[in-house]
C-alpha cells in the first residue's frame, strides 16, 4: 500500500530531503498534506510538483498569496496552527515534524494522539515537554522515529534493533558533534564573528537558525536533552564527542567494551529514508561512503568554556520541570536577535544563562504550563536584550 505522508515544515531543509525521498518512490509514498510558514514560492512550486490534497501556512495572507499562484489546482489552502494540527490527525499514515522550534510542538502532538507514525524532526518538542511527549507516545502505542541523524543513529545502535540485547548492557551513548566553524576559534576570535560566518556551517546544510544552534553547540544541547527523554537515560550516561568529518553519526558503547557506531555521509536523507521505512531499508539517493577518501577520523572532549551552552543543557535537564522550556525560549530569542545584529554571538550563551537563573521554574503537570513558562521566559529574554545587552 502506498504510505500517505503529512509534511510539516517542508521549505526548510528536513522539507527538502523529505521531499527527495518521496520523488523517488512514487509507488511507495503519496505526499498528502503539506505545511509551511511563509515561503510562498518555495510551497508553490511544491504543490505543483507534488499534488498534495492539503496545504497550510503561517498566515492568512500566505495562504492567499499561494491560492492565487496555485488556482488551477484542486488543493484546499488553508492557514494557522489549527489547521497544521487538522492536516496532522487527518487522512495519512506518516506524518514529518520538521516544523522549526517550539511551534511544532502542538501538531507533533496532535499527529500522536491520532496515531500516526511519527518521524520527529523537531527536537524542541522534546526538549519543552519531554515527560509529557513520551507519556502521549506511549499511551497510543504509536512508533515515533527519531529523525535528527544523531538520534537516528543512536537508535540503529542501541537495542531497539538488536534482538536479544538486553539495555542493561549499555554503557554509554556517545553523541557526536561537528563542533561546528568555530570548533578551532579561541573566545577573543569568537567575539566579532558574524551571522554569515556562524551560518556557514563546514558539513551541513541547514537553516540558519539551526546553524547558529550548531556553532554555539546548543544543537548539541538539545540533542543531549532530547536523547535522554528518547532512550530514558540522564545527560551522566551521554558523552558528548566532537567529531570534526561528521562521518559517524553517533555511537552507543556497551559493557562489554564493544562500540557500535552508525556511519554514512553527511546527507538527512539517509535517516529520513530509514524512519520512513523502518524496519526495512531502501536506497536514499546519496552517495555509498568512501572510507578511502575519508582517510581518517578524529574525535575531540567538547570545551565548556568556549561553549557554555552545552553546560546549560544538562543544567536545565538536572532542574527538570520547565527549565528545558526556558532555556529552549531563551535561545530562541537570543538566536534571532543575533541574526538581527542586535547582540553578538558570545551574548547568546549569556542571555540563555541569565534567563535560565532568573526563570521560575516549576512542575510541568500539564502543556498550559509548558506554553505559560515558554512566554515568560520569551519576555524576560527581550527584557534583558533591552537593557543589559543592547
Amino acid at each position: 500500500m502506498i504510505q500517505r505522508i503529512c509534511l510539516l515544515g517542508a521549505t526548510g531543509s528536513i522539507g527538502r530531503s523529505t521531499l527527495d525521498v518521496i520523488s523517488q518512490y512514487p509507488e511507495r509514498y503519496k505526499l498528502s498534506s503539506v505545511a509551511a510558514n511563509k515561503n510562498v514560492e518555495r510551497m508553490a512550486d511544491i504543490c505543483r510538483q507534488f499534488e498534495p490534497e492539503r496545504a497550510v501556512m503561517g498566515s492568512k495572507q500566505a495562504r492567499d498569496e499561494l491560492a492565487a499562484l496555485c488556482a488551477d489546482l484542486d488543493i484546499e489552502f488553508e492557514f494557522g496552527s489549527e489547521a497544521m494540527e487538522d492536516i496532522a490527525s487527518d487522512n495519512c499514515d506518516q506524518v514529518m515534524a520538521a516544523i522549526m522550534g517550539f511551534a511544532g510542538l502542538r501538531p507533533t502532538l496532535a499527529a500522536i494522539r491520532a496515531g500516526k507514525r511519527v518521524l520527529l524532526a523537531n527536537k524542541e518538542s522534546l526538549v519543552t515537554a519531554g515527560r509529557l511527549f513520551m507519556e502521549e507516545v506511549a499511551n497510543h502505542d504509536v512508533t515515533l522515529m527519531p529523525i535528527d541523524s544523531e538520534h537516528n543513529a543512536i537508535f540503529q545502535c542501541l537495542p531497539q534493533t538488536l534482538a536479544g540485547v538486553s539495555k542493561r548492557d549499555v554503557d554509554k551513548i556517545l553523541l557526536t558533534a561537528s563542533g561546528g566553524p568555530f570548533r578551532s576559534f579561541s573566545a577573543e576570535q569568537m567575539l566579532d564573528v558574524t551571522p554569515s560566518q556562524a551560518c556557514a556551517h563546514p558539513n551541513w546544510s541547514m537553516g540558519r537558525k539551526i546553524s547558529v544552534d550548531s556553532a554555539s553547540l546548543m544543537n548539541k544541547g538539545l540533542e543531549l536533552i532530547e536523547a535522554c527523554w528518547l532512550f530514558d537515560v540522564t545527560p551522566a550516561d551521554v558523552q558528548v564527542v566532537v567529531h570534526p568529518e561528521s562521518i559517524i553519526h553517533s555511537m552507543v558503547s556497551y559493557k562489554d567494551g564493544s562500540v557500535i557506531a552508525q556511519m554514512g555521509n553527511p546527507d538527512m536523507k539517509i535517516p529520513i529514508a530509514y524512519g520512513m521505512t523502518w524496519p526495512d531499508r531502501i536506497e536514499a539517493g546519496v552517495e555509498s561512503l568512501d572510507l578511502f577518501k575519508v582517510a581518517q577520523l578524529n574525535f575531540e572532549e567538547p570545551d565548556l568554556e568556549r561553549f557554555p551552552n552545552l553546560r546549560l543543557a544538562s543544567e536545565a535537564w538536572y532542574l527538570g520541570g520547565t527549565a528545558m522550556a526556558c532555556l529552549n525560549a531563551a535561545n530562541e530569542v537570543a538566536v534571532a536577535a543575533f541574526l538581527d545584529e542586535k547582540i553578538s554571538f558570545l551574548d547568546i550563551a549569556r542571555l540563555n544563562q541569565r534567563v535560565l537563573e532568573r526563570s521560575d521554574i516549576k512542575a510541568v503537570n500539564d502543556l498550559d504550563v509548558v506554553f505559560e513558562s515558554d512566554e515568560r521566559a520569551r519576555t524576560l529574554a527581550q527584557q534583558l536584550i533591552a537593557s543589559e545587552f543592547s
